[in-house]
């Protein structure tokens, strides 16, 4: 028995990392109108360079508190509740930690709306000097800073539905964040004498819906949010004790952006732009999968700590980063070998000329050197987080934060913006190798015969892939100065031929992450069609 809890873990890992990856991907396609809509109807000038700095301040008060440290401290002193302990009182932790966070929220929001003309003040100093531009940032600073009240509740329930192995609900919630700001554009502008506001009244609406949509999930899987006012409950210490460091972790990430940008700014005009267009492709692949997987292993790592069953721990890591490994290995390739298409076909029209593509596509090149890294870190950060450890990650950030800066200074002189890219490229690298090196230490090695022999497998496949979208180039050749619809043509036609190279190669040669998938959706069809007998 205790040889199949690994295996059936595996294909719960591997199906949650689906249904995230599908709503992640369902959520950046919504985002991708919501920001072409916003453009056509506000442009860009006063009103929204006022909205998008007036958001950003409680959006960074999301990815600090919320997402960046609630959610993962959260997630492994309720898992260890609800396997160590009764339900009952695992409900009681939920519920305090609800009522707590509530009131500190409240307090928080309320100080927000008094603070703004000094939060804003010390974000965009420059708009001071343009009374009604700092103004506006400031009403919309307060009529927006409650979302983190709302977003930050968003973050405990998600805690506890991936504890309870219920992805879908806290996965989907930000495409109701989209909805409600596309809604709110076209149809509310009319209704403000500013009709920016309005974008504002969507972001608070959105917040409210996501929030909504979580609370009958709840009740269905029997956690019923109430009042429990017990500030001393010894796990909402443990938990307020595994979030300090992981929001200063989260704050470090921050500043590893701010530096970068930075950097940036004593390059060639455009090199700021280069690398956030190119970051944007690279975030694609790692938000639908490396984030998804870091996601989805969370919750069975820490059942599995909590249970002390540290061999099915360790299982469970390695087929996390063999699944990593299945989707960031060809994505890498895929992504070097098409990068100028990819970037043409994306962002060439109007200003941004072929030479801005060959800039951004050599952005690219360094930055999908490093996609197997951010991924893998998502998932070994997880393997901490589930030991209840949020303080190594962040020592070992740190470390990579000060690499980075020192590879970016020698890097950026010599080869610009690209520089700066490998730079992050080989600091995750970095990031990737020391927290491996403690994890062995403290568990025991867990990459075993069976992720190389994988691996093996995932490069082979690679490597037939890159010569099916070879033969598709010579068979349509790539033409960066042809029309759009020609350039979309053969961009497609070379990742169909590739990625059915992949597939048909990895199914060939029975690449065990693939045969996870195909038995789940066979047990799936097999158990759909016994119902319809039924």
């Amino acid at each position: 028995m205790c040889e199949s809890r690994p295996d059936a873990e595996s294909r719960n890992v591997a199906k949650a990392a689906g249904v995230v990856g599908l709503a992640t991907l369902l959520s950046r396609i919504f985002g991708f109108i919501r920001d072409v809509v916003v453009a056509k109807f506000f442009g860009a000038g006063m009103a929204t360079d006022a909205f998008f700095v007036a958001f950003r301040i409680p959006n960074m008060l999301r990815r600090l508190l919320a997402e960046g440290s609630l959610t993962v401290s959260f997630v492994p002193v309720f898992t260890e509740y609800l396997n160590r302990r009764t339900r009952r009182d695992a409900l009681d932790l939920a519920n305090a930690a609800f009522t707590l966070l509530s009131v500190l929220l409240v307090v928080i929001s309320i100080a927000g709306v008094l603070l703004s003309p000094l939060l804003v003040t010390i974000m965009a100093p420059g708009f001071k000097s343009v009374p009604e531009k700092y103004a506006l940032t400031v009403f919309l600073t307060r009529l927006m800073f409650p979302y983190i009240f709302f977003i930050s509740l968003v973050a405990l329930c998600m805690g506890i539905l991936n504890s309870l192995r219920h992805f879908a609900a806290p996965a989907l919630s930000p495409v109701l964040l989209n909805i409600s700001m596309i809604g709110a554009a076209l149809w509310l502008r009319d209704f403000f004498a500013e009709p920016i506001v309005a974008l504002a009244a969507g972001v608070m609406i959105g917040g409210l819906l996501q929030l909504a949509m979580q609370i009958p999930v709840l009740f269905r899987l029997g956690m019923r949010p109430a009042l429990r006012f017990e500030p001393g409950h010894p796990g909402i210490r443990r938990v307020g004790a595994l979030m300090v460091p992981a929001a200063f972790g989260a704050a470090v990430y921050q500043i590893n952006v701010f530096i970068g940008t930075l950097l940036a700014s004593f390059l060639p005009g455009g090199s700021v732009s280069y690398l956030y267009y190119a970051d944007r492709i690279v975030e694609l692949p790692l938000g639908v999968f490396g984030i998804a997987i870091g996601t989805a292993s969370l919750p069975s790592l820490s059942a599995q700590v909590s249970r002390g069953a540290m061999d099915e721990m360790k299982r469970t890591l390695a087929f996390s980063l063999r699944l990593i490994t299945f989707i960031a290995v060809p994505a890498t390739a895929a992504l070097i070998a098409l990068k100028l298409p990819i970037i043409s076909v994306l962002f060439q029209r109007g200003e941004f000329d072929l030479q801005s593509s060959v800039l951004t596509a050599q952005a690219l090149l360094y930055y999908s050197l490093g996609l197997w890294f951010f991924s893998a870190i998502r998932v070994v950060i997880s393997a901490f987080y589930s030991l209840q450890d949020t303080k190594t990650p962040v020592q070992i950030g740190i470390a990579a934060l000060i690499m980075n800066t020192l590879l970016s200074v020698l890097l950026m002189f010599p080869l610009q913006h690209g520089g700066l890219a490998l730079a992050t490229s080989l600091a995750s690298a970095f990031n990737v190798a020391l927290l491996y090196l403690i994890l062995t230490r403290r568990i025991g090695g867990f990459l075993d015969r069976l992720f190389f022999q994988s691996l093996g497998k995932i490069c082979l496949s690679s490597l037939l892939m890159l010569g099916a979208i070879y033969l598709m180039d010579l068979a349509f050749p790539w033409n960066p100065e042809a029309g759009f619809q020609e350039r979309f043509l053969a961009l497609s036609l070379e990742i169909a031929a590739g990625g059915a190279a992949f597939l048909a190669a990895s199914y060939g040669l029975k690449s065990p992450e693939l045969m996870v998938v195909v038995d789940s959706v066979r047990k799936r069809i097999s158990g759909r069609k016994a119902q319809d007998v039924r």
